[in-house]
């Protein structure tokens, strides 16, 4: 997974300066530190909406369906309709989990033994090369790219632009990483776990205050 921050606007200043215009106070440094604290506290959301992050996310297509579930946000993904797409898959690495232990909304995943790792990469490798192949054999056919598009795998690698405020970041964050400070139980997807870490550590550079009180409060978005 691969995740850069193209572009953001505002930092723990903007959340202050919107949550004081109510009481048309100003704070320093130590104040407006305060202040971040308890809007986090205490769950008032709406000043954390006056920063916002523009991220570039690599990944595959199975994480991207994933992540396009937060409708707290704005996408723009590479078209295979318009472009040729690249042959860039996803495969398992040998830390992934394989085994699922127990039932939906009640289970664990555990790592798997020698042959369920193997077989997992030799199916990887084969649906990818066997797919590839079908596509460029319909491309140079003459049948359209949206067409030829269709036999590919879940495992292909897109590329997408999001944007989302911080508030919407926090809130994504809260579901997607099964972090050790997190109050609330969550069960992500290894894979868009690791794009979550990615963005969070990108985020945090630009409004550590903030992320301060969001671990400190149990990770919980306002």
């Amino acid at each position: 997974m691969a995740v850069e921050l193209i572009d953001s606007m505002g930092n723990d200043d903007s959340v202050a300066r919107s949550a004081r215009v109510s009481s048309g106070t100003n704070g320093d440094e130590k104040q407006n530190r305060g202040l971040l604290n308890m809007l986090m506290r205490d769950r008032h959301g709406s000043p954390f909406e006056s920063v916002v992050f523009q991220f570039r996310i690599e990944c595959p297509i199975f994480v991207a369906r994933e992540f396009f579930r937060h409708r707290i946000a704005s996408y723009n993904e590479v078209s295979g309709r318009y472009k040729i797409l690249e042959p860039t898959f996803y495969v398992p690495d040998p830390d992934r989990p394989l085994m699922q232990i127990g039932k939906p909304g009640a289970y664990r995943f555990e790592a798997g033994d020698d042959v369920q790792k193997a077989v997992t990469l030799r199916a990887h490798m084969r649906a990818a090369e066997v797919t590839w192949d079908y596509y460029e054999t319909l491309l140079a056919s003459g049948v359209a790219r949206e067409t030829a598009r269709n036999v590919l795998p879940l495992s292909l690698y897109t590329s997408f632009f999001v944007t989302m405020n911080l508030r919407g970041l926090l809130n994504f964050l809260s579901l997607r990483w099964a972090h050790e400070d997190s109050k609330v139980p969550t069960f992500p997807l290894y894979e868009i776990e690791q794009v979550a870490k990615q963005m969070d550590s990108l985020a945090r550079g630009i409004c550590p205050v903030t992320f301060e009180h969001f671990d400190k409060h149990g990770r919980v978005a306002p």
